[in-house]
């Protein structure tokens, strides 16, 4: 799972950008963009800008770089805002948010605490992303002036000239795009369901290896998105902590034992997060060494 998810990141990056980066870099690209998605908060974007400065060092234009990562983030907000609501009407309140017995007040205040959390944050990516894709597909100029306006108010204009930045990110990307096919669109889209998917199942197989609690493989998928969606609000690197404290509570019951659960959450980030920043190390030099000219390494130093 962990191959098929960085091979459809690879596949995308390679979608997004026609074809222009070879397999190689595609790998170093994801590689590079995992390392820094793996040490930046998730509220703060990621490694969004970096990921644009690594495309444009591989020699992708600087409008096609905002592009195509803008777009990834709007692919992925899409899969999200899609995954989610279906698995909620599928599946229900209860079984989405941990088994709610009645009577039982802490565990009906946990479940419905839990519930609003995840509603709000769903909801604010999701108008975030219609703001996007209205940008990116109707008008990005009148998206730009309605940021700039919005953070001309008082305690909001320290972050204007970042606005102002979007705004001019998203006019860019907008042209970009509008000269795409349908098959850009599709095949995108589908490397990106396929990635998160594979994320997803990470942890499926990891519970099914350990314990010998029969459960449903479509709860357990069903409750990563929810741990997904929570996660993007994580104030800290990859998510650090907030998404180990999800895992005990959202799927400790598949498991036998509270320590089998800290044991696997702790498992879970051994294979799916601290690699990232390993395989990064190892990567770094080696790509600096190929994009760089020695007048720009001793600039940049």
């Amino acid at each position: 799972m962990v191959v098929i998810r960085d091979w459809a990141y690879m596949v995308r990056i390679r979608v997004l950008t026609n074809n222009e980066l070879t397999w190689k870099k595609s790998f170093e690209v994801i590689m590079l963009w995992e390392f820094c998605s793996a040490i930046i908060p998730p509220v703060l974007g990621g490694g969004f800008a970096f990921a644009i400065y690594i495309l444009n060092k591989e020699k992708i234009s600087m409008g096609r770089s905002i592009s195509v990562i803008m777009f990834t983030s709007f692919l992925d907000g899409m899969f999200f805002a899609l995954i989610a609501p279906i698995v909620y009407f599928t599946l229900g309140h209860d079984l989405l948010f941990g088994v709610i017995e009645q009577g039982d007040a802490a565990k009906l205040s946990y479940g419905l605490g839990l519930a609003y959390f995840f509603w709000v944050v769903y909801f604010v990516v999701l108008a975030y992303k219609i703001l996007v894709a209205y940008a990116l597909f109707i008008n990005a100029t009148a998206v730009k002036i309605f940021l700039m306006k919005i953070f001309s108010i008082g305690f909001l204009k320290k972050w204007k000239e970042q606005a102002t930045k979007t705004g001019i990110e998203m006019e860019i990307a907008a042209l970009e795009l509008k000269q795409q096919k349908g098959g850009y669109w599709l095949k995108s889209f589908a490397a990106t369901c396929v990635s998160w998917s594979a994320r997803f199942i990470i942890i499926n197989c990891i519970i099914k290896a350990f314990s010998n609690v029969n459960f449903s493989h479509y709860v357990v998928y069903a409750r990563q998105v929810v741990m997904g969606i929570i996660n993007i609000a994580s104030p800290t690197p990859g998510g650090a902590g907030l998404a180990e404290w999800l895992f005990g509570k959202l799927l400790g019951e598949f498991l036998p034992s509270a320590t089998l659960a800290l044991t696997l959450a702790m498992v879970w980030r051994l294979i799916s997060y601290y690699p990232y920043l390993f395989v990064g190390a190892i990567v770094i030099p080696r790509w600096v060494k190929r994009v760089f000219t020695k007048q720009e390494i001793e600039s940049e130093s």
